[in-house]
């Protein structure tokens, strides 16, 4: 009889070959009314099937299936899942078809077969691009039927348990990597505890077997003596229960594993001396109201550690998890942990989405397929549309998968869980994409609140709109979940192309103009597969992103116009025009002129950082390849850098009126004396300006000297700004800061 602390570490070990008679023993006991004839057959022919091959260790293939098998009958799973367990690799790994399969057990299984089959090689390959690939067809199936999932982690957990045979020590790191990354985080989303920790340890001991080692021997105090401490701990907790009324009561403790140790190591500083940081008490009771009478009794007689409490019952994890946790200073004067749950929360604490498996005529009850607790596969698919690579699809899935949960409703009541650390942003997306890509702000349980404000447990937030708000690539600084990642990266790349053509539409007209030459724009869609792009827009959004030469398509369309005539020679004539500094008179027309009216900031037009060109300075564009334009002041000392390259320089001019603010950075040296930086920003505030950022350069005894980033709408609003600055008496000097 095992003591209530199992040995810190400790895994189940192989299986071994489970007879026939004893896997169909114990589905027929989970599932007596049903028939259980499918699974007799399934073993048979797989036994046959398999049965002139060998695994790694040594051992008949067939070992494996029945022992992916017996872990989900474990766990009560369906026959038709017992079966696709005994039959996962038959299809890969020998001569039968999925059309042999659907005719032998019928459809249901042959499906379930088909959708572990295709991902079979998501163990082997090496490709990370191709594991991606692999991922999304797992997502796909899985929202067919989540038992495809089930299957896979069993077949995983199998795999991993007996990794040690694998010779090569790279592949043996890679698997363990993929199931850290992808397998245990999956099996927490669904409820499956134990298999979760038992993948990320085993993963552990592949990956960091010196980590875990240190750990198993500064815990090796617990094994002397935790037994003992722990049974006293139980009995108090037993007694002080009892004085409430909680007579029936299960309680034990139960060491964590050192993977999980290793990750809070990670954030906090643990020392390993306390018992809270190794082991975590139960407390089960009989109903919920049970659970707030047993979180009083401990409260009223030991002082609570702030910080330490959560109440998953009201608030449940995502996939369904319910408990209260918290943290006090217990018996013995010892931190302890303790968390206090029914029996039905703790069933399916224990057994995770097989805890829910009901069927009725042979199909997975509604509540289980519709169910919020796995509204994650959903917003995973979403990803998956989002994404179009597939690495930033796998990217994103990690970031949802792996980071803690913060808990937060909408104004009717919705609870919306989302990563920790999550900002308005996220909120807004994880609502509907179209309120995320026009949200300007949030009221926050009443307050008005902007985009980056990071969000907490509780919050109620309510989203503000505008519909002439549209994200920038500056809010993917902003965001910590996958699905908003993945909207704001499509919707930029849509507009980053819209832009692209609308300037490259622009930079061919001009190039026609100098070249004194017409072309239709149907004319491009003759020419596109010079550059093996489908159309004539194409070569647009091509010539706009700067990866191909306005020039090049110029001479492609008129092969005849003489090198006199080229575009480089009417480049370097308008590029000494601009170096001298001559402009056209007044109200003339420049034809060859490049409109900046309807550019958005960021996608095809940046700003350089180097002079911070402003409305009302003369401008010149740079064009940087895969990046459409970079637009400078004409005196920008930078431009010397790019006089030998006159093909890239392009004369543009701002439009007529504009709403977008532009930062301007001023150099200010003020009197160290009281209210002088209040004096600055109060003045700065009063002619419109916007402070962005302060950054003190110098610091001495009679005076500081500051950068300051200021927002504004054109070079005269910066002058305003300038010369009111310095008619304040404090102020000692104010100057335009180039860079």
């Amino acid at each position: 009889m095992p003591g209530p602390l199992a040995e810190i570490g400790d895994t189940p070990q192989s299986l071994g070959p489970a007879t026939r008679a004893q896997l169909l023993s114990r589905v027929q006991l989970a599932h007596p009314d049903y028939d259980t004839s499918v699974v007799a057959a399934a073993y048979d022919y797989a036994e046959t099937m398999h049965e002139p091959q060998r695994r790694a260790s040594g051992d008949p293939y067939f070992i494996h299936p029945v022992r992916v098998a017996l872990y989900l009958a474990e766990k009560k799973l369906d026959p038709a899942t017992i079966a696709t367990a005994l039959l996962h690799d038959v299809v890969e790994d020998t001569g039968a078809t999925n059309k042999d399969i659907c005719k032998m057990f019928g459809g249901t299984v042959g499906e379930l077969v088909e959708g572990v089959t295709k991902l079979t090689h998501l163990e082997v390959t090496s490709n990370e691009v191709k594991q991606a690939e692999n991922f999304r067809k797992l997502l796909l199936a899985l929202s067919r039927d989540i038992r495809v999932l089930l299957v896979k982690l069993s077949d995983r957990l199998d795999n991993m348990r007996t990794l040690h045979f694998i010779k090569k020590p790279e592949k043996r790191a890679r698997i363990a990597t993929e199931t850290l990354e992808i397998y245990a985080p999956l099996a927490g989303r669904i409820g499956m505890v134990d298999l979760q920790e038992e993948l990320e340890d085993l993963s552990f001991s592949h990956l960091m077997p010196e980590a875990r080692d240190s750990i198993m021997q500064r815990t090796e105090f617990l094994r002397d003596q935790g037994d003992a401490l722990t049974v006293g701990i139980i009995q108090q907790l037993r007694e002080d229960v009892s004085d409430v009324g909680l007579d029936i009561v299960e309680i034990n403790g139960r060491i964590k594993t050192p993977y999980s140790i290793w990750k809070k190591m990670q954030t906090k500083d643990l020392d390993l001396g306390q018992l809270s940081d190794i082991v975590a008490f139960r407390v089960i009771v009989p109903t919920l109201g049970d659970c707030y009478a047993a979180l009083g009794a401990l409260h009223a007689k030991y002082s609570h550690r702030m910080g330490r409490y959560k109440d998953y019952i009201s608030t449940p994890k995502p996939n369904g998890y319910q408990s209260i946790h918290t943290v006090v200073i217990g018996p013995e004067s010892q931190s302890i942990e303790v968390q206090i749950r029914n029996q039905d929360m703790h069933r399916r604490a224990e057994l995770g989405l097989a805890a829910h498996w009901a069927y009725k005529d042979g199909t997975v009850a509604a509540d289980l397929a519709s169910g919020d607790n796995y509204n994650w596969v959903k917003q995973l698919i979403d990803l998956l549309e989002q994404s179009e690579d597939p690495q930033e699809f796998l990217d994103n899935t990690r970031i949802d998968l792996f980071q803690n949960q913060v808990f937060c409703f909408t104004p009717r009541g919705h609870l919306i869980s989302l990563p920790g650390d999550a900002t308005v942003v996220d909120f807004a997306y994880a609502v509907h994409s179209d309120v995320g890509n026009t949200c300007v702000g949030a009221r926050i349980n009443g307050k008005i609140r902007p985009l980056h404000t990071v969000l907490r447990n509780g919050d109620q937030v309510d989203i503000l709109r505008s519909k002439n708000a549209a994200p920038n690539p500056e809010w993917l600084n902003l965001v910590a979940s996958g699905k908003a990642r993945a909207s704001i990266r499509r919707y930029i790349r849509n507009a980053e192309r819209d832009q692209h053509v609308a300037l490259g539409r622009q930079i061919l007209t001009r190039a026609y103009r100098m070249n004194e030459v017409e072309a239709k724009e149907k004319a491009l869609d003759d020419i596109a597969s010079k550059w093996r792009l489908e159309n004539g827009e194409d070569v647009l959004a091509q010539v706009g992103a700067g990866l191909i030469p306005a020039g090049d398509v110029v001479r492609t369309l008129f092969p005849g116009i003489a090198r006199e005539n080229s575009a480089k020679t009417k480049d370097q004539r308008a590029l000494d025009r601009l170096k001298s500094g001559e402009t056209l008179e007044r109200g003339q027309a420049d034809p060859t002129k490049v409109e900046l009216k309807g550019l958005i900031k960021g996608m095809a037009v940046h700003f350089a950082r180097c002079c911070h060109p402003l409305p009302g300075e003369r401008i010149v564009g740079i064009v940087a390849t895969g990046k459409g334009i970079t637009i400078h002041t004409i005196d920008c000392d930078n431009l010397v850098n790019f006089y030998d390259q006159p093909e890239r320089w392009l004369e543009v001019g701002w439009e007529a009126s504009t709403e977008t603010p532009h930062v301007g950075r001023l150099r200010v040296i003020l009197s160290n004396e009281p209210g002088a930086l209040g004096t600055l920003t109060t003045l700065i505030g009063r002619t419109g300006g916007n402070i962005l950022n302060f950054k003190f350069l110098n610091r001495q005894t009679d005076f500081f000297e500051i950068l300051v980033d200021v927002e504004v709408g054109d070079l005269r609003q910066l002058n305003v700004i300038i010369a009111t600055l310095r008619s304040a008496p404090s102020i000692e000097s104010v100057e335009r800061q180039r860079g």
